[in-house]
């Protein structure tokens, strides 16, 4: 009964995050700390920091894996599907309707998602002032984000963004690993070594077989999971690095127009909940409900086989002073790409009058001195973007 007990707490605890996490991976981090950490107390912020730097590590949509990882810590494998079903049901099932009813839903211009992006802002502002002040305290780990941010907005993929923290990781091992040991907490997971190495062999063999599969056998539902697993499975950088990829894979070949994939694209962005969910519109939208179950599945499967494969090992690696000195390095370097994740895409794409800046001032003002819940904040901002950016 108290592992009964345990789950649902789980569910309770990521339901919620799930209903009212708007404003992308940057602002899920700061949900997070504040439930599971201040709230609940499930793990300390040095845990937690270190959780979020080993996710930066895997490919996939790190503040999703943060979410599971914490319900694996807490309720063993079980804890952490329960973890995820909660933090990414409410957005499948809105996504799903929206496909759905695409037709007769033009929402592309309406006040509300325009409201619901400066709420992004005025979140990921709060989330990112947050996580600075706990990650890069000091002018050397403030010198590696600052480094981190400049080279994210002047050269932005993927690939410099691993460039990034492997360097910083390599930083923070040459100058923080004869710092003093920190004091660290220990925490047990229900996972062994062996379990861990089966699964990222599972992960392997389903990359190279997966396609070969695709290609021999002519069936809709295995060409969609081929397609959404592999990119579930190298994609470095969150749900806005997902677009380009599904891009390339669902638009020329002719399974959605530009204008379809746009659409479910803003849509994605203005629920709350991982952006990665935009696979189940994707695949409602070519292969009905079905579709959007092999698509959701698919894409998120990688992150399970890599953390199931890489938690085993954390907690012997984070007793080892280099191991910290790189988990320093990275955790100031995370600091820096969601500054520029903060400028491009989410203050560019949101902030486009004066009446937008005001509104994301005020609701900033709201989290940061008045300490005004994220979930108050989301139904403020959609009603003061009527009267405010209304007036455009």
């Amino acid at each position: 009964m108290k592992k009964e007990k345990r789950q649902l707490e789980i569910l309770r605890s990521s339901l919620k995050l799930g209903l009212t996490s708007f404003g992308g991976p940057v602002a899920h981090l700061a949900y997070f700390k504040e439930e599971y950490i201040d709230r609940r107390k499930w793990l300390n912020e040095k845990l937690y920091a270190d959780i979020i730097a080993l996710c930066q590590f895997l490919p996939g949509p790190a503040s999703s894996q943060v979410g599971i990882a914490i319900g694996m810590m807490r309720g063993g494998l079980l804890g952490g599907i329960v973890s995820w079903l909660g933090f990414t049901l409410p957005s499948v099932l809105i996504l799903v309707l929206f496909a759905l009813f695409y037709q007769n839903f033009q929402l592309g211009d309406t006040t509300w998602i325009a409201s619901l992006k400066v709420v992004a802002v005025a979140v990921v502002a709060h989330a990112v002032l947050g996580l600075g002040r706990k990650l890069a305290p000091d002018r050397p780990r403030m010198g590696i984000a600052l480094v981190a941010m400049l080279i994210m907005l002047m050269f932005p993929s993927a690939l410099v963004q691993i460039g990034v923290i492997v360097m910083a990781a390599l930083v923070g091992y040459v100058g923080f690993r004869k710092g003093q040991q920190p004091s660290l907490s220990t925490f047990s997971i229900s996972i062994t070594k062996r379990q861990g190495v089966l699964s990222l062999s599972i992960l392997a063999l389903l990359l190279v077989g997966l396609p070969i599969l695709a290609q021999t056998v002519s069936n809709a539902y295995i060409q969609l999971f081929d397609t959404f697993f592999r990119v579930g499975s190298i994609v470095f950088g969150g749900g806005h690095v997902v677009l380009p990829m599904l891009e390339q894979e669902i638009v020329p070949p002719g399974f959605l127009t530009g204008s379809e994939f746009l659409a479910g694209y803003g849509m994605a962005q203005a629920v709350p909940g991982p952006l990665f969910t935009f696979a189940s519109y994707i695949g409602t939208m070519m292969e009905g409900i079905l579709g959007a179950i092999v698509a959701t599945v698919a894409i998120f499967l990688p992150s399970f086989l890599l953390l199931i494969g890489a938690l085993p090992f954390l907690s012997e690696l984070r007793g080892k002073q280099s191991f910290q000195g790189m988990l320093i390095g990275v955790n100031a370097s995370v600091v820096g790409i969601l500054l520029a994740a903060f400028y491009n895409p989410v203050f560019t794409s949101a902030i486009l009058s004066s009446q937008h800046f005001a509104l994301a001032v005020i609701l900033f003002a709201l989290m940061q001195f008045w300490k005004i819940p994220a979930w108050a904040v989301v139904v403020i901002g959609v009603l003061g973007g009527e009267v405010l950016l209304g007036i455009l």
